[in-house]
């Protein structure tokens, strides 16, 4: 059986939220000087937010009874296969490696990008399981 909903690691959201945690903690223990407290402080909260907004877009693509599913941090939107147009990886290099990313371009000029980090996987195995699940687009 395929897989038809893609996330980002469990592993690697959680391990950003302790980071975030401990940077908040030293900020709060350590750090003395004014403005290093502002930037720790301001690097804490960053991270626990992507952490939480993270955790809370999952799955990030999922292909379900009524459509695509794509959660992001604020909407979701559901995608029927004729409203998109076309479905690509898009391959770049980028300081000595080879990036990926999965575009999806809908109907009404829409661009969802999602990343190797976005899907948990290589951005081709997902865009095998759309292809398989009738999602090509032209």
């Amino acid at each position: 059986m395929q897989q038809t909903e893609w996330s980002p690691p469990a592993g690697g959201i959680i391990a950003c939220g302790i980071a975030g945690l401990i940077l908040a903690v030293v900020d709060v223990t350590l750090i003395t000087d004014p403005p290093g407290r502002v930037l720790l402080g301001v690097a804490a909260a960053g991270l626990l937010a992507f952490a939480f907004l993270s955790w809370r877009a999952q799955p990030k693509l999922a292909i379900t009874d009524g459509g695509l599913l794509s959660r992001g941090w604020f909407s979701t939107t559901v995608l029927r296969p004729d409203d998109i147009r076309r479905i690509r990886i898009t391959e770049f290099r980028r300081i000595a490696r080879t990036v990926r990313l999965l575009e999806i371009d809908t109907a009404e000029d829409h661009l969802l990008v999602f990343t190797r980090w976005d899907l948990g996987t290589d951005p081709l195995n997902v865009l095998d399981a759309l292809t398989a699940a009738g999602y090509a687009g032209s």
